[in-house]
């Protein structure tokens, strides 16, 4: 299973009889899921069963659903009632007219009401509610595909900056800086500024020498950034609706790489910190489109 992003787009359209329809459905970044549904008077049960399709499919994001509808105008359809006309006509025939008085013409007995029958087209309603429902289920199904194949690009992305973090962790890991005869260095220069700048006694020079070296030493951001970004990977790879654990992971890496920076009492050290710090928001910000 791939990881979705949040984002997307489908559309469906069609024509019922005398009606022609459009369904538009839209999604957004999101905390939860919110279903927001517009579609015409009258239609309202249509709306409501799109928009558990909707629920059945999506996790996270702000989904617009949108139905428009227009119905074209056709000539009306004309019907004569034969049988009325007929009827008339044989009536006609058989009553004597007064003398100066013809008898009524067909145009005449058109005329009668009854005679000429207009239909208008309204078209089928229950055929129309079905057609929308059918097309809410395709309209569904490709906004989830829509969001698959982004998430599938947004699964490389974010996999790069994974490996990327990875790098920099090693870096740091290597970093010249970290040697024990360079902390062991740094660490003397540091006790011999403090001998300098004041009278410590030796119970108190000691307690801030070993401060000075639990300061310098980055063992533990190393080993969680680490770990970290193993659990990032291994969510990547499970896929599904992981959007919410992974900007977890980002707020973690993020605690520890600032941690790693405030630490490096060496400039190639607190480069590669800053390096990290970068890609750790690049992430943060990708694994916000996350489902």
């Amino acid at each position: 299973m791939s990881i979705a992003s949040m984002t997307g787009f489908a559309r469906e359209a069609g024509s019922t009889g005398p009606a022609h329809w459009a369904w538009e459905l839209k999604s957004v970044n999101g905390r939860g899921l919110e279903v927001r549904v517009r579609v015409p008077t009258g239609l309202d049960s249509v709306g409501e069963e799109a928009r558990a399709l909707v629920q059945k499919r999506v996790t996270r994001g702000t989904c617009h659903l949108t139905l428009t509808l227009s119905r074209l105008e056709a000539a009306p359809r004309v019907r004569i009632n034969e049988a009325l006309l007929a009827a008339l006509a044989e009536s006609v025939t058989r009553v004597p007219m007064p003398l100066g008085i013809t008898l009524p013409s067909v145009d005449g007995l058109l005329g009668i009401r009854g005679v000429i029958e207009v239909e208008e087209e309204t078209g089928d309603d229950d055929a129309l509610r079905r057609d929308l429902a059918a097309a809410a289920g395709r309209l569904v199904e490709a906004l989830a595909e829509g969001r698959r194949a982004e998430g599938r690009a947004l699964a490389g992305i974010v996999g790069g900056q994974l490996d990327a973090m990875a790098g920099l962790v090693e870096a740091a890991e290597a970093c010249p800086a970290r040697k024990p005869e360079a902390v062991k260095a740094r660490l003397a220069a540091q006790v011999a500024a403090l001998m300098e700048a004041a009278s410590l006694y030796p119970a108190r020079l000691h307690q801030e020498a070993v401060l000075l070296a639990a300061r310098a030493d980055v063992r533990e951001e190393i080993d969680r950034l680490r770990v970290h970004i193993a659990a990032a990977r291994d969510l990547l790879s499970t896929g599904g609706a992981v959007g919410r654990r992974l900007d977890f992971l980002a707020q973690e890496l993020g605690r520890e790489a600032n941690t790693l920076c405030a630490k490096a009492n060496d400039v190639s050290l607190s480069r590669i910190g800053l390096d990290l710090k970068a890609v750790v928001e690049q992430f943060r910000e990708q694994v916000q489109n996350v489902e």
